[in-house]
Formats: structure tokens, sequence, C-alpha cells
């Protein structure tokens, strides 16, 4: 299949104009969704009331990109890791699980009257793992007499959004084509926003907010809620550092705990790619 769309981008290539093809440009086409949980981050999160960090590693680039009139269409790649540790004495952060994500995804967008429609979607694969932070070896035993399961999805995901001015607004649907273990349904639907405000005649500066409800399928239907405020240090589609607040309630994100409530406040750094 990867060999196919490589064909198909190389031909694109060789075919339309040069100068609006560019491979590898500096910036992404679409932009992470900013209280979606899982985007490509650099960084951490504290939880306020649970002794637990959150660690992500990874990243999104456009491997190709293509621009005509006012529309853009590109192909990237997706690769990181978000990492559940736990702090003890001593400036120790045992590792408790690690999940990996890995995947391709094609971007479009399109200005309309000053105003922005766009479409990412994602094909990529997830498994989850627990790691020796998770066994006690005092007792010999899983903490919390969770044993490791096997975790993995694979998945097509569709998230359209329109931004209005400052404001984008989002909806997604993801498909999981297959899942370990197999009771979990096939079916996640998504709605979000994001607004970012830049300091007047200072746009280094901006204070945002984002919004996230994830309904997944599970036996039946559950709400994981993401809400992020914070401030950003760097124009708002670069590069920078970003500082905020989350609030997280709904399922944990970490496959080996995929059916376990979660509900924290956190404070988060990310160093925006």
């Amino acid at each position: 299949m990867l060999k196919k769309i490589f064909f198909v981008f190389l031909i694109t290539n060789l075919i339309f104009p040069q100068d609006k093809s560019e491979f590898f440009p500096d910036k992404l086409n679409i932009q992470p969704f900013t209280a979606n949980p899982l985007e490509p981050k650099l960084g951490f999160i504290s939880k306020l009331n649970t002794n637990e960090l959150r660690l992500d590693i990874g990243n999104s680039i456009d491997f190709y990109r293509y621009q005509i009139d006012e529309q853009v269409i590109s192909l990237g790649f997706d690769l990181f890791t978000y990492t559940l540790l736990r702090s003890e004495n001593q400036f120790h952060f045992p590792v408790d699980a690690v999940d990996y994500l890995f995947g391709i995804n094609f971007g479009y967008k399109r200005k309309i009257k000053g105003n922005e429609f766009g479409l990412r979607t994602r094909i990529s694969h997830i498994s989850a793992h627990f790691v020796d932070g998770h066994f006690d070896g005092t007792t010999q035993k899983w903490r919390d007499s969770i044993n490791p399961k096997v975790y993995s999805r694979e998945f097509i995901e569709l998230m359209p959004y329109y931004k209005l001015n400052k404001m984008r607004v989002y909806f997604g649907f993801t498909f999981l084509f297959h899942v370990d273990p197999s009771t979990i349904k096939k079916d996640n639907y998504q709605f979000g926003f994001d607004y970012f405000l830049p300091f007047k005649n200072f746009d280094l500066f901006s204070l945002f907010l984002g919004y996230d409800i994830k309904l997944i399928h599970l036996q039946k239907y559950t709400a994981n809620n993401s809400l992020v405020v914070g401030l950003k240090f760097g124009k708002v589609d670069d590069k920078g550092i970003s500082i905020y607040y989350n609030y997280y309630s709904g399922k944990s994100i970490h496959g080996q705990y995929f059916d376990q409530n979660r509900i924290y406040s956190a404070i988060g750094i990310n160093l925006d790619l």
C-alpha cells in the first residue's frame, strides 16, 4: 500500500508544475488539534491530583506538499510515543506504561473568502505495553493486580474542520479496522475546537483555548473530555513553546488501561516543532 501511495505522489510531482511542489516543507499543512490527546507532542504533563507524569516524544512531518491557487494537499508521517511515569524520591521516574503510534497522514485545505476549510486523514497503528515500573519487585507481582494484556489497533481517522478567523471547529470519525482485544467496538466519534488569540501588536505570544470530546465505543459509548487553556511563546502556526493547563475525564488514553476511568488536572509544557 505504501509503495502505491509513494508512486502516486511521484507521478504527481512529475506531471504538475515543479514550483507548486515541495518536499519536506518547513511547516505542517494542518496544525495539530490543540485539545485532542492523540496528537504529536514533545513535552510532558504533570498531574496535580495523582503521582503521575505523561511524557510525549514524537513528531509529525509533511513529506510532500502541492499547492495550486488557494488549495494545498500534503502527505506526511506520524511517529510518536506517550508514556506513563510515576515520581519517586531521589529524582526517579519509573516507567509504568508506554504506547507507540506510527502511520501516515493526508492533508487538504482551501481558503474560502479569508476563512479555511480542511481535512486530515490518518492511517495509523497503536500498540501498548507495560514496562518494568509496573512490576513490584518486593511482591513479585504486577502493580494493582493488573497484568499485561495484548492491546493494538489499526485505524483510519477522518477529521474535517472549518476555521473562521481565529476559531477552528472540527469533527472526527475513527474506524478501527483491526483491534485487540476484539471486544472493543470499531467506531469512535469526535468533536472539538481551538482558539488562538495573539497579543495585540506582539504576535509572538498567544493565549489559546481548546476542547475535545470523543465518544469511544467499548461495550457502550463513553465520553472522553479534554480541556486545554494555555500560553504559547511563538507564532500560532509555527515553532514555539506552550505552557498549559489540561483537564481530562474519561477512559485512559493508555492502551493497557483502556477500560479504566481517569479524571485529572495537569500542567503541561510542549515544544511545538
